[in-house]
């Protein structure tokens, strides 16, 4: 494994070793960055980070447990039958799980209460952070993410067989299929760039110390596992912001809806012609948002 500059390891109360970054320094109430679907720390947009840390800001970033150089559980990952018809295994972690896992990280650092931002799952795990935790959590950034309701959110069709594929088995591989799901995903007003994308695309295949297959088929479990959300997050009383494009066809729109709906005086702003994908040009835009909102959560 090569090294990784700026990796931190901790073992949490819970078993769970997690493996962190932290960027800028200040006596603000940090972020917590919490990263979707087989993604790991990485995921998060240079720009998007540095304009945090500009603000004044600490960020921290973590992969989730089944992620990046974090651990990698040793329970069988569910068959596709499993995943197709949504009926997890009984040896199942969960979102509550996962959150959990943010939860001891914010209180192993010491640094809490923090700003939760999530994409996609870990907008899930965010929000049930703050349902759970309300401790842990100044505020709640919720983008591109839905409640677990199975009438909203949903993907689309062409997202589904896309997502089916066999997964990847070499590098080479790894930024084909990372390149042909996110030009799929981006959104008809912020194309991907195809440089940005595929050295992101090696890093990630570079960090991944198991088997992210695996990983990755555990990690929709979870999801899977969690159920309808809607009452759990109904509790959050942290400032919320709810981000998702027009042009979504992981999560649809409708899933950001619900949950601003969901969650009492969310703010709901949704960009047009964004897909699910936060590139380095569309991040000055959403951090400019997420700022405003830290600094109003922050007064």
């Amino acid at each position: 494994m090569p090294e990784h500059t700026g990796d931190r390891f901790v073992t949490l109360p819970g078993g769970t070793r997690v493996c962190y970054r932290i960027d800028g320094e200040s006596d603000a109430p940090p972020v917590l960055l919490i990263a979707g679907l087989a993604e790991d720390l990485t995921a998060w947009s240079g720009r998007f980070v540095a304009a945090l840390v500009a603000a004044g800001f600490p960020v921290i970033r973590m992969d989730n447990r089944d992620c990046g150089r974090s651990s990698y559980a040793t329970t069988p990952p569910p068959g596709t039958l499993r995943q197709l018809l949504a009926r997890p295994r009984r040896d199942a972690y969960t979102l509550a799980d996962m959150a959990a896992d943010a939860a001891q990280l914010i209180e192993h650092l010491g640094r809490g209460p923090a700003h939760l931002v999530g994409r996609s799952m870990g907008g899930m795990i965010a929000q049930t952070v703050a349902a759970r935790h309300p401790a842990c959590a100044a505020s709640l950034t919720s983008l591109f993410s839905t409640t677990g309701d199975t009438k909203v959110g949903q993907p689309a069709l062409s997202t589904m067989a896309l997502i089916a594929a066999p997964p990847p088995r070499n590098r080479v591989q790894a930024v084909r299929a990372h390149l042909r799901i996110t030009a799929h995903l981006a959104g008809t007003g912020f194309p991907i760039d195809e440089v940005e994308e595929a050295g992101h695309a090696v890093e990630t295949w570079n960090r991944t110390a198991g088997d992210g297959a695996a990983g990755t088929a555990r990690q929709i479990q979870a999801i899977q596992a969690s159920g309808d959300r809607t009452a759990e997050i109904a509790r959050i009383t942290a400032p919320t912001l709810v981000i998702n494009g027009d042009r979504d066809l992981l999560v649809a729109p409708s899933g950001g809806a619900a949950t601003a709906a969901a969650i009492v005086g969310a703010r709901h702003i949704v960009i047009p012609g964004m897909g699910h994908h936060l590139p380095d040009a569309l991040a000055p835009r959403v951090a400019d948002h997420v700022v405003e909102h830290l600094e109003k959560a922050t007064l």
